[in-house]
């Protein structure tokens, strides 16, 4: 691998305007396959056959009426006063133009539920009435029969005739009275069952606030975005005079910004940090013009796959942070030994094939391991974690390309220029000039380092132990959003549950009439109720086979409280006689099963990278124990970040400082995402320093010295290294949205813990107390395991002058 891409790199140098055209070439095509295949992005996270996957389907088999997926309008009065008839009658007339949106199965005029409400109750009023009048009369009626028996019975002679009248009589009474015993437990009833549903309101107490539903025909994940851009056209085309529009999160949610001036101030950061490295701004401009290269080729053939799988909206987020950041730092490790060689007096194509065949083999082997880290999110078995994977490892799969190609062609184009001034006017350094005295840090130093890292790793990692998993929910959004202010508005109004009611469906084991239809809605009804996280149960239906009976249920909390998860566990156990089984359906018990699945995917996905990490780092070390220590780092590393997630994002440490203006369980696809992609970087931070601790004790060193070497010759382009995925990761933290934000935060934290304190303090403290055993390996494994050359070191030895030319580099570029 070496040697090709030393020609690779020597063929760039010499046809770079070739290589550069071809790179802008696929940039076209990029763009051009977007345009023709990409299609729409989703901000809803979904996974099959969850629980509540299949009692949707379920719905959809057996209560089309009740299966589409629904959202909320929030109409509001600007004044803060009751909102007036003429508001009340244009909010209507702005719904009905609403229903006859293509996609839209129907929507729900509060003010028109307020008034069945109030029929019902009216209703009930005067059939009590009736009731009660009927108890009369046949009280009545029961008397003047109990006087006519008397009399009968005190008559001398009483005929046949006469008898059997009384009796009809009697028997008719019975009956009238059964019927009304019967009207007034089904009047009982109803009246129970609006007991039951007092707290399910669509007009808030003080008249100001009133919730609208939208119910779609398809599921919201199925629901297009030009449903919902009409939707919201009809909501907002013709304002009502006074009154403030909140649609919900299901349909006025866009798709977040993958660059603004967050991710900028990273790049600044980024490029000054290759200002100080390189020392001249035309060399510290090629990583970062390569990598806007890469990323806009990675993330443009990443789109164009959407018009064929569904890609979750956060998707190219997610490759842009990991194109930019790896993107710069590839370029940055074969310029940076370029520079070094030229320093050395070295020809410029002869050092750019050189370089590429060193530092771009070890390029080419740290980025495969962030390509399998990701690629392996598909074995999860979870399909939007998958395709995530897949758009990071494309975009992490043309940066590679694009070092290893681009950045020989660019050095080409600059020649010796890739040196400041001042160095090209310098004599040529020997190799090893400006190495420090062999000073091996002290064991005491060595000890102290590794237990204080050790037990700041540990104490950082404490919140983990209590980390939750959920979705974001519109409270992660800024809180000037419409979606923020749409959902603190419900929670004022109508309380936290409003904003995640759970549709509840009782499948019965035989069907109910239509005579015990209400007893029974009442019996599950107040079974549900007694769960004690409920403000209100409302009966939806049933299904036309009588076979299913749907509830609307809304919780006393959020969708991501605990106590909300709680409930819906408690709802899917709980037991009635005459029902098979309890479902819970919708957005919020949806979001609570993807978590589930994620959590429960959690550890065999880290024990899937941990013994990927172990089988990858014996091959490139020769060592057990090196890749034992490189192993255990990532892991303290990965708590600690974790810990610091959960800090920030669930508890609301300093999250003003982050923008977390509501705390929340921790997005429950980041720790994935987080050991994937961190695994990878950790694993090229270890490459690039242990990797020269390995070449020196491999050249004769003592184990100690060589520590020291090795460290000394990576540690700058390490910490440069670390310091530019840090300022691009943490670009991303002040974004909008609120998924963006935390993978944000967790990446540039993940990197910073893991590079400034695992790579650069404790590897190097371990390293030393094991000396010489840190390079053990059992002699039948070494010899069975291939050679990998990951820094080139053969390459090296085949091209030991600095001055050595080939032909064609008699006129340099």
């Amino acid at each position: 691998m070496a040697s090709l891409l030393y020609r690779l790199g020597r063929f760039a140098a010499r046809r770079a305007w070739t290589v550069l055209a071809a790179w802008v070439a696929v940039l076209a095509l990029a763009a051009g396959a977007f345009a023709l295949f990409g299609g729409a992005l989703t901000s809803t996270v979904t996974i099959p056959d969850t629980p509540t996957q299949r009692v949707a389907d379920q719905l959809a088999d057996r209560f089309p009426d009740a299966s589409g997926g629904s959202a909320t309008v929030i109409f509001r009065s600007e004044d803060g006063k009751a909102l007036s008839d003429a508001q009340r009658a244009g909010i209507a007339a702005v719904l009905k133009k609403v229903d006859g949106v293509d996609g839209v199965a129907g929507t729900v005029d509060p003010f028109a539920v307020e008034q069945q409400a109030a029929a019902q109750v009216q209703k009930l009023e005067d059939g009590r009435r009736q009731l009660e009048q009927g108890r009369e009369r046949l009280e009545a009626g029961e008397r003047q029969l109990a006087a006519a028996r008397q009399q009968l019975e005190a008559a001398p002679s009483v005929s046949q005739a006469q008898r059997q009248q009384l009796a009809a009589q009697e028997e008719e009474l019975a009956q009238g009275r059964e019927e009304l015993e019967a009207q007034g437990r089904t009047l009982d009833d109803g009246a129970a069952l609006l007991k039951l549903s007092e707290g399910l309101r669509q007009v808030s107490e003080d008249g100001t606030t009133a919730l609208a539903q939208v119910q779609f025909t398809d599921e919201l994940v199925e629901v297009t975005p030009e449903v919902r851009e009409d939707v919201l056209a009809a909501l907002t085309d013709d304002p009502v005079d006074g009154v403030e529009v909140l649609p919900s999160a299901e349909i006025s949610q866009e798709i977040p910004n993958v660059f603004g001036p967050g991710e900028a101030v990273g790049l600044v950061v980024a490029a000054i940090v290759l200002v100080v490295m390189l020392g001249t701004f035309v060399t510290a401009g090629l990583p970062l013009l390569n990598a806007l290269l890469g990323v806009g080729v990675g993330v443009l053939a990443s789109l164009s796959l959407s018009g064929a799988v569904e890609m979750l909206s956060v998707s190219p987020a997610l490759g842009v942070m990991l194109g930019l950041a790896v993107g710069i730092d590839y370029s940055l490790f074969i310029i940076n030994r370029h520079r070094k060689q030229l320093a050395r007096g070295m020809d410029v194509h002869e050092s750019i094939g050189l370089a590429n065949g060193t530092s771009g083999n070890a390029v080419v082997f740290a980025g495969s391991t962030v390509l399998i880290a990701l690629l392996a999110l598909n074995v999860v078995g979870i399909g939007f974690l998958g395709v995530m994977g897949t758009v990071g490892a494309i975009c992490v799969f043309v940066a590679i390309l694009v070092a290893i190609t681009l950045t020989p062609a660019m050095l080409g184009l600059l020649g010796r220029r890739a040196l400041t001034r001042k160095e090209r006017g310098q004599a040529p350094q020997p190799e090893g000039a400006h190495l420090p005295a062999d000073r091996p840090m002290s064991t005491v130093r060595a000890w102290l380092t590794v237990v204080g890292t050790v037990v700041v790793l540990l104490v950082v990692a404490i919140p983990a132990l209590s980390m939750r998993l959920g979705l974001n929910s519109a409270t992660s959004e800024p809180e000037d959003s419409v979606v923020y202010q749409s959902y603190s508005t419900v929670e004022r109004a109508f309380g936290p549950g409003a904003n995640g009611p759970l549709l509840v469906v009782a499948t019965l084991d035989d069907p109910v009439t239509d005579a015990t239809l209400t007893s029974e809605q009442l019996r599950l009804g107040e079974l549900l109720r007694d769960q004690g996280d409920v403000t209100a149960v409302a009966p939806v239906g049933a299904s036309e086979d009588k076979m299913l009976l749907a509830f609307q249920v809304v919780p006393k909390t959020g969708p991501s409280d605990e106590a909300t998860e709680q409930l819906v566990r408690d709802v899917r156990d709980l037991r009635a006689d005459g029902v098979a089984s309890f479902g819970v359906a919708g957005a919020t018990s949806g979001n609570i099963d993807v978590s589930a699945q994620l959590s429960d995917a959690l550890p065999v996905y880290l024990a899937v990278v941990v013994g990927l990490s172990l089988l990858i780092l014996v091959l490139v070390f020769r060592s057990i124990l090196v890749p034992l220590t490189a192993t255990l780092g990532f892991v303290l590393s990965l708590l600690a970040t974790f810990g610091g997630l959960t800090a920030i994002f669930q508890w609301g440490w300093i999250g003003s400082v982050f923008g977390v203006h509501d705390p929340g369980p921790v997005l429950s696809f980041l720790p994935v995402i987080l050991i994937g992609v961190l695994f990878g970087l950790a694993m090229d931070y270890q490459l690039f320093l242990v990797s020269g601790m390995r070449e020196a004790h491999a050249h004769g060193a003592p184990a100690r010295v060589a520590v020291q070497r090795g460290f000394h010759a990576g540690r700058s382009v390490v910490i440069a290294a670390a310091l530019i995925m840090v300022s691009v990761f943490a670009g991303f933290i002040f974004a909008d949205s609120g998924m963006i934000k935390s993978v944000g935060f967790g990446l540039a934290f993940g990197v910073l813990v893991d590079a400034f304190v695992v790579r650069i303090l404790l590897v190097p403290a371990v390293m030393h107390l094991l000396g010489e055993s840190a390079w053990w390996m059992p002699r039948w494994l070494d010899r069975i395991l291939p050679d990998m050359d990951v820094e080139g070191a053969a390459l090296e030895r085949s091209h030991p002058d600095p001055a050595h030319a080939h032909p064609e580099d008699a006129h340099p570029r």
